[in-house]
This record gives structure tokens, C-alpha cells and sequence, in this order.
């Protein structure tokens, strides 16, 4: 008899039991349910953050595109200057021999520069004019001093090879001689007096 009350008791713990846990199950089913609800909120904003980023990275590279296009031409017109070096530089060598038949090929190099002075002035290409103005540090190079006056110090006498603007920026500075006036030279100055106490 007492094993059987033993069964008892024990039969009506385990029966206890199971709905003791019930109870304590329940909040945790809830909590379980409630999880990928929760969880889908959060990927749905990270998704629409995403999105604005996409759209702001889009709008970006769209505003940027024309300036990298810009950048690719003043490129390879950098690599065209010097061509445009020597034909300038053949020019004139021509304009000074004038020869009997460099009459035909100044023509052909007139007709050479005008169409580099086309296109460049298409693609926004400026030549720059320093000669007789003052000399600008950001859009020249020094490579020589003459001597000038009081009338031209500090103007450019002489472009030694052009210069160039790109839009407002400068493509290649223009390499220049400028005019600076002598330095007034200092009158000596008068030897101190002897000390004439020195002689007593």
C-alpha cells in the first residue's frame, strides 16, 4: 500500500509538472513566434538602407561622369602639345628661311595650325597670351630674366613655349622670359674716421 501511495504522488508530480511547464512554455513559444517577426523588420530596413544607398551611389557617379570624361580628353590633349611643339617650331623656322618653296609647306602648316586651333577650341582648349602682361606664379614658369625698365619690371617679354587652359583650370603653364629692372646699386659708403685718439 504504501508503494502504491508512492505511485501516487508520484504520478500526480509528474502531472504537476507538465503543467508547470506548460505555463513556462507558453511565453516562450510567444517570444519563438514573435523572433523571425522581428527578425523580418530588421532585414526589411537593412534592405530599404541598401536601396537609399544604391540610389545615392547611382546619383553620384551619374554627377561624376561628365568631370571623368573631362579629365580622359585633357589627357590625351596634354600628349598632342608637344606635336603642336615642333610644328609650331618648324613654322617659324620656315617663316624665317623663306625659301622658294617653303612658300608651299608655311601653306600646308597654316592650314596644320588651323586645324589644331579648331579642335582645341572645341574641346575647350585656350591658348594663353602672358607677353606684355605681369607674370602670374600659378599660370607660368620662369626659364630667364632680361633686364627691363622701370616701365616693364615684372612683364613677360617672351613666351618660350605656349601655355594653355583647360576650361578655367590650366592644362601646361606657358614658359617665359620676364623684364626685371636692375638693382639700384648702394653708393659706398664713407670710411670711418680714424680714431684720432689713438695716434696720442
Amino acid at each position: 500500500m504504501k508503494n502504491h501511495k508512492a505511485e501516487e504522488k508520484k504520478n500526480k508530480d509528474h502531472a504537476d509538472k507538465p503543467a508547470e511547464q506548460g505555463t513556462a512554455a507558453a511565453p516562450a513559444a510567444e517570444e519563438a513566434a514573435s523572433a523571425p517577426k522581428d527578425r523580418a523588420g530588421e532585414y526589411y530596413d537593412q534592405l530599404l538602407r541598401l536601396q537609399a544607398d544604391f540610389e545615392n551611389y547611382r546619383k553620384r557617379v551619374e554627377k561624376e561622369k561628365p568631370e571623368l570624361i573631362k579629365y580622359g580628353k585633357a589627357e590625351i590633349l596634354v600628349k598632342l602639345l608637344p606635336l603642336y611643339d615642333l610644328l609650331l617650331a618648324a613654322h617659324s623656322h620656315i617663316n624665317g628661311a623663306r625659301g622658294g618653296s617653303s612658300d608651299e609647306v608655311l601653306k600646308g602648316l597654316e592650314m596644320i595650325f588651323k586645324e589644331f586651333s579648331r579642335v582645341f577650341e572645341a574641346e575647350g582648349l585656350r591658348p594663353m597670351d602672358p607677353v606684355g602682361k605681369p607674370y602670374d606664379p600659378m599660370a607660368c614658369e620662369i626659364l630667364g630674366v632680361t633686364d627691363g625698365t622701370e616701365e616693364n619690371d615684372g612683364l613677360v617679354t617672351e613666351e618660350l613655349q605656349k601655355g594653355f587652359w583647360y576650361g578655367d583650370k590650366i592644362l601646361r603653364p606657358a614658359r617665359v622670359k620676364i623684364a626685371k629692372k636692375p638693382a639700384a646699386q648702394e653708393p659706398p659708403r664713407p670710411a670711418a674716421p680714424a680714431d684720432s685718439e689713438e695716434g696720442n
